[in-house]
């Protein structure tokens, strides 16, 4: 990916050049926090500096790497206004928690699993980590899908409360869409509709897929309102009539729905809250959409280039539905533990200097 007289990409980035190709490199690139502070000044400003309050593109950078922009006097730090916004987490622990999340196509990584392996001090720390990437993972400011694509719905969630049954009751209702292609399957779009109405399924659809898309759908009458007047040239499937179950009439979107399921059902043990299913989703279509990269490094590349260029997000708005806090007995909690870090000096063969092994 060489840059242009401004410093910005002219061209597709090139592993063990813009990232690293594995885990070996991950940790050859960034042993320190500030080689990981370089890397996201790199990727938020490619071209050079510029101020997210005024635009501003001249400044000076001070010895803590405090950027003071010159036109309006006021101080950016590289992680100001991202998602590491006054986190106390090392950048350290950071990238090697994005390079979990990312080096599996499919299978995505769990708070409990990052602070067991880790140097993060609490699983809300973690979880805290991993509500905050899933926010920069939203596939909003991206193109919308286009040319042939299966859209359907399906209910994601778990046995009724005080039932043994798996009835749409106590479930959540997802759309979801995916461009058919000669070869295969493109991208693909997932969200969480209120209701199988018209005006919920034309929501979805108008806000993830380009006018002019053949939408294929089932037979289901609200799909034909829903794309009335935008555009679009409706082709329903009537299932009951193809003598095929619905898996086979649109394989695509029911595939998609199949490994979504896979997902929160087996790396996540079905413990996704409502509440935070979009997100879940958000995660999937992320991986999904980028299943046909080369290099897994060149998907934690994009993440953090996502995440230098999202907006901060609080543990309160992560949590969105809070249970009360047990209260410490003597109304004081204690120290806040000092966060751990991957920033380490080498030891030299620690294990020599221990006790004699017990066999």
């Amino acid at each position: 990916m060489a840059k242009s007289s401004g410093g910005a990409y002219s061209r597709m980035p090139v592993a063990g050049e813009h990232y690293p190709a594995d885990l070996a490199g991950l940790r050859a690139w960034f042993p320190t926090d500030d080689a990981c502070l370089n890397y996201l000044d790199w990727l938020r400003w490619p071209g050079g500096f510029a101020c997210p309050h005024c635009g501003g593109m001249d400044a000076g950078k001070q010895a803590d790497g405090v950027y003071r922009c010159h036109d309006c006097r006021k101080k950016v730090s590289v992680i100001s206004g991202t998602i590491f916004h006054k986190t106390r987490v090392p950048l350290t622990v950071w990238f090697e928690a994005v390079w979990l999340l990312t080096s599996d196509k499919g299978g995505g990584v769990t708070a409990a699993h990052l602070h067991r392996v880790l140097p993060i001090a609490s699983y809300q720390t973690a979880w805290s980590m991993l509500g905050k990437l899933r926010s920069a993972m939203t596939t909003m400011d991206h193109l919308p899908l286009s040319g042939f694509v299966e859209v359907d719905e399906t209910f994601i969630g778990g046995p009724r409360e005080g039932t043994g049954g798996r009835g749409a009751e106590g479930k959540v209702l997802v759309a979801g869409a995916i461009e058919i292609k000669p070869d295969g399957w493109g991208r693909a779009r997932m969200s969480v509709i209120p209701d199988a109405s018209a005006n919920s399924l034309g929501r979805f659809i108008t806000a993830n897929i380009a006018a002019g898309s053949t939408v294929i759908t089932d037979g289901w009458r609200p799909y034909g309102r829903a794309l009335r007047g935008y555009g679009y040239i409706h082709h329903p499937v009537v299932v009951s009539a193809t003598s095929q179950p619905a898996h086979i009439a649109l394989p695509g979107v029911h595939r998609l729905f199949a490994l979504v399921k896979q997902m929160i059902g087996g790396t996540y043990y079905g413990a996704v809250k409502p509440e935070h299913l979009d997100e879940y989703l958000d995660e999937f279509v992320f991986r999904f959409n980028r299943r046909t990269s080369e290099s897994r490094g060149l998907v934690f590349m994009r993440l953090l280039q996502k995440a230098v260029g999202a907006p901060p997000v609080s543990y309160a708005e992560l949590v969105r539905v809070p249970t009360p806090k047990n209260i410490h007995p003597t109304g004081a909690p204690g120290p806040h533990t000092k966060p751990g870090t991957l920033n380490l000096p080498p030891l030299d063969y620690p294990w020599r200097q221990a006790t004699t092994l017990g066999i």
